[in-house]
């Protein structure tokens, strides 16, 4: 079998399992060929090439026991390879944080143009920061910056810790346990990023059963989806520089925020890739917190 054959195989077996994507992919060929190539560890620079290439029985037993586990358990596949891809950097992931999936690599990849000088970002923190994709990729697109990678979970900042090592940033890139803000003291940064738990109890009671493998932690918002960005939203002003920023994702919880501060002048940010529910708000913006 070569390696095509192998992932047309996988593709026909994920389409016929009633699967649910959006861990790294939303269909079955692209899920089957991330498998493959994982497995045998090829790049897809190369593709279509290796397409062609025989695989060994040991490397298709191996390609095929993570697929039934794929179909049987419902893991997602970023946790059975314990790899993911954001802002186009790869990341350790396993079941101790969400799989990388925000819209915020598209504007990350574009150093948040016009909202802020890129040269002008010398601190900036992420919020829940996980497996600290977020905090890691805007490291890499603001070289002069440091980032503080912010979460409450220990297990989450363990993870965040080798993903800081895997890609060199131990020297710019912090992991710090706080509760969001309560313990980063009197610190200021030009740029605060969140990709916060905004999941409401609705979506929670009815999400596929690939999203239960995910921490709880890191999903789960109350009845509206809003008790973390009460709090960010609540403080924030005070750990901004005087031009910083705050962007903030919410998700299918918009519509309960709008409602909660209609006053409030939130700027939802468009992705040319899909996604939405993210919005920018600057320090003055915040003042009346």
């Amino acid at each position: 079998m070569n390696v095509e054959q192998l992932i047309r195989k996988l593709a026909t077996d994920f389409e016929g399992a009633d699967l649910a994507f959006g861990h790294g992919t939303d269909n079955p060929l692209d899920e089957a060929a991330w498998l493959v190539f994982a497995v045998l560890k090829l790049s897809h620079d190369d593709a279509p090439a290796v397409y062609a290439t025989n695989v060994d029985d040991a490397q298709v037993g191996e390609v095929l026991a993570l697929a039934a586990r794929r179909v049987d358990e419902r893991i997602p596949l970023a946790y059975l390879i314990n790899q993911a891809f954001f802002a186009g950097h790869e990341f350790y992931v396993d079941e101790r944080v969400l799989v990388p999936r925000s819209p915020f690599a598209e504007l990350i990849q574009q150093q948040f143009a016009p909202w802020v000088e890129p040269d002008r970002v010398r601190m900036a923190a992420d919020l829940g920061t996980g497996s600290a994709c977020i905090a890691i990729a805007l490291a890499h697109a603001f070289p002069s910056a440091k980032v503080d990678a912010v979460d409450v979970s220990e297990d989450a900042l363990e993870v965040a810790a080798i993903n800081i090592e895997k890609h060199g940033l131990e020297g710019r890139v912090s992991a710090v346990h706080s509760d969001f803000f309560s313990a980063l003291g009197g610190r200021q940064y030009d740029m605060i990023v969140s990709n916060p738990p905004y999941v409401d109890r609705q979506d929670m009671d009815t999400m596929p059963e690939e999203y239960c493998h995910e921490p709880v932690l890191g999903l789960a918002a109350g009845d509206d989806g809003l008790e973390a960005v009460h709090q960010i939203l609540r403080v924030a002003s005070r750990f901004l520089t005087d031009n910083g920023i705050l962007a903030c994702e919410v998700g299918n919880s918009q519509p309960a925020l709008e409602a909660a501060y209609s006053e409030v002048p939130f700027v939802w940010l468009d992705f040319a890739a899909g996604g939405a529910g993210v919005f920018l708000l600057t320090k003055n913006d915040l003042q009346g917190f």
